[in-house]
């Protein structure tokens, strides 16, 4: 007999309880990877700061649950400060070790994506780190309809070495196609 497929990863809106499921998926990125540009894990009380700081601005922070466990986060959160950007945001997205390969990180963007562009956002912006090592980000962003819009080359220094930035962006709703409901 086959084995039995997974289940699909449970898609919630994070609680405050998550918080330190989610710095311990990102505390590893910091220390070791290059997803994230930032030096120094944060602890659970500035986690917990960024989480209350994005879920009080109206924006979707969603947790992706297998077996009861945190296997992966995603938020969107304000592209730029500035009144002309307001309908547009930038998407977050980190996977558990050991929970890559299996869909989740899909599912989870799918559903950031659906929930932002319900809220009448028209445009999402995906800023990679390091683009010779996240070549599976790149790809689940475009799996999801984003297009590369731009590279910046050399612009992060981490562990000893110059680091890229890659942009992709994909439209919400209407996209440009129409005046946002303002």
């Amino acid at each position: 007999m086959p084995p039995t497929p997974p289940l699909p990863p449970l898609i919630r809106s994070a609680t405050p309880a998550d918080v330190a499921a989610i710095a311990a998926i990102y505390r590893p990125e910091v220390l070791n990877g290059t997803a994230t540009f930032e030096l120094e894990p944060p602890g659970d009380g500035e986690m917990m700061r960024r989480w209350t700081a994005i879920t009080q601005s109206g924006f979707p922070y969603l947790v992706a649950e297998v077996a009861g466990a945190v296997a992966a986060y995603a938020y969107a959160q304000a592209f730029r400060s500035r009144p002309a950007y307001r309908f547009t945001v930038e998407d977050s997205i980190y996977v558990a070790a050991g929970f890559h390969g299996r869909g989740i990180g899909k599912a989870l963007l799918a559903a950031l994506v659906e929930q932002t562009a319900a809220l009448g956002y028209r445009q999402m912006i995906a800023v990679i780190g390091d683009s010779a090592r996240q070549a599976p980000s790149m790809a689940l962003h475009r799996a999801l309809g984003f297009e590369l819009v731009g590279r910046l080359p050399s612009v992060g220094y981490k562990h000893g070495r110059w680091l890229d930035s890659v942009q992709m962006q994909r439209p919400l709703g209407p996209g440009d196609g129409a005046p946002p409901a303002v």
